[in-house]
């Protein structure tokens, strides 16, 4: 609803002499002074005031509001009436906004076409059969914009994102359980020569041949493991045996990392390597 009221002359209203009771009731202000009665030259435009008393999406919305208004039955419909009301409210719009008015009035000529039809003799149709009602489209059309009409208003009705509720988001940084960063290949490559390097040192000059097994050094790792919490890599090999148990102890170390029976930590890039056994939980 607008209202608007333009003055045609600033000087009637700057003019206008003021009562002497304070007590008045003011009915408008005009540049922060109290007015207490409107002006005589007063130019309100005709389209200045509106007032919608009802609001249709379209054809159908208007012809179910006017059938259930008057309580019709939607599977016979009495078109005269029907029609006259529908046409009243077709006129009262294409006033105002013909462009409005155009899809109202092609579901009026159809109402004149359906009230013309049943005026008209039925057609004869053949023995058992019954004639066609001109209204059957119209009421399909009807009974199913009520259906999708309602399906909406519980649509809409339902609890949506946004409008009516939003979804708590709560972030809880979880460090029950340290987290070591991994140890990459490069890294065990580099202690691994660094072994290699302070093994060269010590050199013996006797030479034998000895029969080493993985499996052996494989218990003889986790029997040194056993009740330690961490040990460090370097301190699991023993430079004086030579390289050929270096290796096989390294080669142990790889199996036993296989078969989970192990975990190799580090605390941080560069940092020392540790060796302990797997957790297993209970």
């Amino acid at each position: 609803m607008v209202a608007s009221a333009v003055p045609d002359n600033s000087d009637s209203a700057a003019g206008m002499s003021m009562p002497t009771v304070v007590d008045q009731v003011a009915v408008a202000r005009l540049y922060g002074e109290p007015l207490f009665s409107l002006p005589q030259d007063l130019y309100i435009p005709p389209d200045a005031l509106e007032v919608f008393l009802e609001a249709f999406e379209g054809p159908l919305d208007l012809l179910l509001y006017l059938i259930r208004r008057q309580n019709f039955n939607i599977l016979d419909i009495p078109m005269a009436g029907l029609t006259r009301q529908y046409m009243s409210y077709v006129e009262e719009i294409r006033q105002r906004n013909l462009e409005l008015a155009a899809e109202y009035l092609l579901m009026a000529a159809m109402l004149i076409e359906i009230k013309s039809r049943m005026l008209l003799p039925p057609k004869h149709v053949a023995q058992g059969q019954e004639a066609e009602d001109p209204r059957a489209e119209l009421v399909r059309r009807l009974l199913e914009y009520e259906q999708i009409k309602l399906a909406a208003a519980r649509l809409n009705a339902a609890p949506q994102f946004g409008r009516d509720f939003l979804v708590a988001q709560v972030y809880i940084e979880q460090s029950l359980q340290p987290r070591f960063a991994d140890v990459n290949v490069s890294e065990l490559q580099e202690a691994w020569a660094a072994i290699l390097q302070r093994a060269k040192l010590v050199q013996h000059h006797r030479i034998t041949r000895e029969e080493l097994s993985v499996r052996e050094h494989m218990s003889m790792v986790l029997k040194r493991l056993q009740g330690q919490r961490f040990v460090e890599f370097e301190d699991l090999f023993n430079p004086q045996k030579g390289a050929p148990v270096l290796v096989v102890t390294f080669i142990a170390l790889l199996e036993l990392a296989k078969e989970t029976l192990i975990e190799i930590t580090q605390a941080e890039a560069f940092a020392p390597i540790y060796v302990r056994l797997a957790y297993t939980p209970s």
